[in-house]
């Protein structure tokens, strides 16, 4: 008996809702449009600010399609700008991080700015009385930090980081106050892991956003948050967080303790794993003892690289303790839901998937990720 995939226009029985269509994940137009109308016109968390430490200190990164460096200035504030040299387009900073003295020199013709983007010095430039230093300085890029991180966004009006950015913990949380109690931008780094997924994007948020695989996949994760294996993901429910496990002590791979609450965790959160997505590309995750926060890098249409950070009360970090049991859960976490989107990521070209594929009703609040992004790619149409 030969099965025939379903059409765009075959009704789906109301227990299913229907998916993006596969070229949403492979074609390489349309992440060039998700390039232009999402990663250059939203807010994208790109630098945890404590890694830029002293004025000079930069980081370059990958936001769309612009090469972005973000630094630090003389009097202490970040500072982002396009990582081109205004004289003839040479990239500016070529290292993915590193530390200058006192200012940003083009390795090509030597234009020189300072940490405030100015133009300040080139060969012959007393000669050319005419040239604007301003106007010949850098391309400021718009920059707000919360959480502990350098969010920089490309367009030249951004959006309210206040009605787009924390409205989605707020959204999430259902109390402006929530996400406060964990004290985000006074943890320190405890472990950073670089992944290179070979997957797109939306399959990588798809998932964070659902549990219906997680009694498949994740053995330790369900250990220690039972309620998971049910399939569904505490993100289904505005202000939920899943609770701990009976004899679970802490949020570890074996379920052994971990660290003391941070201190303005209320009660009510503790013992509580509580899950955030802020689009297009950050996941923040809270449990009692520390902050685990992915921010996503979009490279290609088949490819994400993810950075995913471990924060901890700043006396955990410096006492030395052992902080693998507690990396090592999300770690695996991780492994195990990257392997999932690179083995889904080859069928979204095949015919079996053209018009896409369901969403279960665990899933369905994924439906409104996808309107999002259908609106955001309408509204933000740009080239």
């Amino acid at each position: 008996m030969t099965t025939t995939p379903l059409s765009p226009a075959s009704p789906l029985p109301p227990s299913l809702v229907a998916t993006l269509p596969g070229e949403y994940y492979t074609d390489p137009e349309i992440f060039r449009r998700e390039q232009a109308a999402l990663f250059e016109s939203m807010w994208m968390c790109v630098v945890r600010a404590a890694d830029l430490d002293r004025p000079g200190a930069y980081r370059t990164v990958q936001v769309g399609r612009e090469s972005v460096v973000v630094t630090r200035s003389r009097t202490g504030e970040l500072r982002a700008f396009l990582n081109v040299c205004r004289h003839r387009g040479a990239r500016l900073c070529v290292e993915e991080s590193g530390q200058v003295r006192r200012n940003l020199q083009c390795p090509y013709h030597a234009w020189t700015y300072d940490l405030e983007g100015r133009l300040i010095a080139a060969p012959n430039l007393v000669k050319m009385p005419d040239v604007d230093r301003e106007r010949y300085g850098l391309v400021k890029v718009a920059l707000r930090e919360w959480l502990g991180y350098a969010w920089v966004c490309l367009a030249d009006e951004p959006p309210s980081f206040e009605d787009t950015v924390v409205h989605a913990a707020v959204e999430r949380l259902g109390d402006p106050a929530a996400i406060e109690h964990y004290g985000t931008e006074r943890l320190a780094l405890g472990r950073r892991v670089t992944y290179d997924v070979k997957a797109n994007w939306k399959l990588i948020v798809e998932n964070f956003m659902e549990c219906y695989h997680c009694a498949t996949i994740h053995p330790e994760l369900t250990e220690v948050l039972p309620e998971f294996a049910e399939g569904y993901a505490a993100q289904y429910y505005v202000g939920h967080g899943a609770e701990f496990g009976t004899g679970v002590e802490g949020f570890t791979v074996d379920g052994s303790a971990g660290f003391g609450k941070l201190p303005e965790v209320s009660a009510e959160q503790d013992r509580r794993y509580y899950a955030i997505t802020v689009k297009p590309t950050v996941f923040v995750n809270l449990v009692p003892d520390h902050v685990i926060l992915h921010r996503m890098f979009p490279l290609a249409e088949d490819r994400t690289v993810v950075e995913c950070d471990w924060l901890y009360a700043p006396e955990v970090v410096a006492s030395g303790a052992d902080i693998s049991k507690s990396v090592e859960l999300f770690h695996r976490v991780n492994e195990q839901d990257f392997a999932a989107c690179e083995r889904t990521q080859p069928a979204m070209s095949s015919r079996a998937y053209r018009a896409g594929g369901v969403l279960v009703p665990s899933e369905h609040h994924i439906g409104g990720f996808h309107s999002w992004l259908l609106a955001a790619l309408d509204t933000n149409s740009v080239d």
